[in-house]
C-alpha cells in the first residue's frame, strides 16, 4: 500500500529536504505550497498523514487544520517556526497529533511521522478488518456502537470520523452512560501522557465531538455537561 504523506509547506528548500527524507523512509510525499492546493489534494483521498506548516501564504495552518478536522480524522503534524507554548497548545487543541518546531532534524520529523501513523486510529481510506460477531471489545449504549478492534464508532447507524482522542473519550463515555467523568479522569483514560496536556484540551475535544454528533442528529444532545464536575453520556434514550 502506498503511504502518501501530504506536505503543506511554502518554502521550497524546506519542502525538498522533507520530501527526500520521507522517500528514504519508503513513503510517498505529495507537496503543496498553499492551503487551497492542500484542500484539493485531501478531497481526492488517499492521504495517510498531513505535515502542515502554520505560516502559509493564503491561509493560516491553524484555519486549515480546523477545516480538515471538520470532515476528516487524518493525522496532522504541525511544522512551524513558532516555539511558544501557547502555539503548541492551540495546535493540539484544534486537533493536531504532533508539533515540530523549526529548525528540525529530518530524521526527527520522519520518526514523528512513523510514531503518529502507528498510534493513529485511522489509516487513510483503508478499511479495517471486520470484527468477529459478539466480540467483547464492542460496546454500545443507546444509538452508539464502538468497536475497539476496528477502531470505529457509529451514532444512529452512521460512522463517525473521529480523531484518536475523540474516539477514546467517546469510548469511555459509552462504556458508562450517565456516569459523570471529570476532565482529569477523561485525560487519564484517553491520553498517553496526560500530565503533558492541559485540562481545557478535553473541553476542546468535547466541543468538536459534539459538533460531529449534531451533524448526525441536530435535535439530540448526547453529551451532558455537569458544570464544575465534568461530562457524561445521556442515559435516557426513550
Amino acid at each position: 500500500m502506498t503511504r502518501t504523506v501530504l506536505l503543506v509547506e511554502d518554502e521550497p528548500g524546506i519542502a525538498d529536504t522533507i520530501v527526500y527524507a520521507l522517500r528514504t523512509e519508503g513513503m510517498e510525499p505529495q507537496w503543496c505550497s498553499t492551503a487551497a492546493a492542500a484542500s484539493a489534494a485531501l478531497a481526492r483521498g488517499g492521504v495517510l498523514l498531513v505535515i502542515l506548516d502554520v505560516g502559509l501564504p493564503d491561509r493560516s495552518g491553524f484555519e486549515l487544520c480546523r477545516e480538515i478536522r471538520s470532515r476528516s480524522a487524518v493525522p496532522i503534524i504541525f511544522l512551524t517556526a513558532r516555539a511558544d507554548e501557547i502555539d503548541r497548545v492551540v495546535g493540539l487543541e484544534i486537533g493536531a497529533d504532533d508539533y515540530v518546531v523549526k529548525p528540525f532534524s529530518p530524521r526527527e520529523l520522519t520518526a514523528r511521522v512513523r510514531a503518529v501513523l502507528r498510534r493513529s486510529t485511522t489509516v487513510g481510506d483503508t478499511a479495517p478488518p471486520p470484527a468477529a460477531p459478539g466480540d467483547p471489545q464492542q460496546v454500545a449504549a443507546g444509538p452508539f456502537a464502538v468497536d475497539d478492534h476496528r477502531l470505529t464508532a457509529t451514532y444512529f447507524g452512521r460512522a463517525l470520523a473521529l480523531s484518536r482522542y475523540q474516539y477514546r473519550i467517546l469510548r469511555v463515555l459509552v462504556e458508562r452512560p450517565g456516569w459523570v467523568f471529570s476532565r482529569s479522569q477523561l485525560m487519564d483514560a484517553a491520553w498517553e501522557e496526560p500530565d503533558a496536556s492541559l485540562e481545557r484540551t478535553v473541553d476542546s475535544h468535547i466541543k468538536d465531538l459534539r459538533a460531529k454528533l449534531r451533524a448526525v442528529r441536530p435535535d439530540c444532545e448526547a453529551i451532558v455537561t455537569h458544570r464544575g464536575e465534568g461530562y457524561s453520556l445521556k442515559d435516557d434514550w426513550t
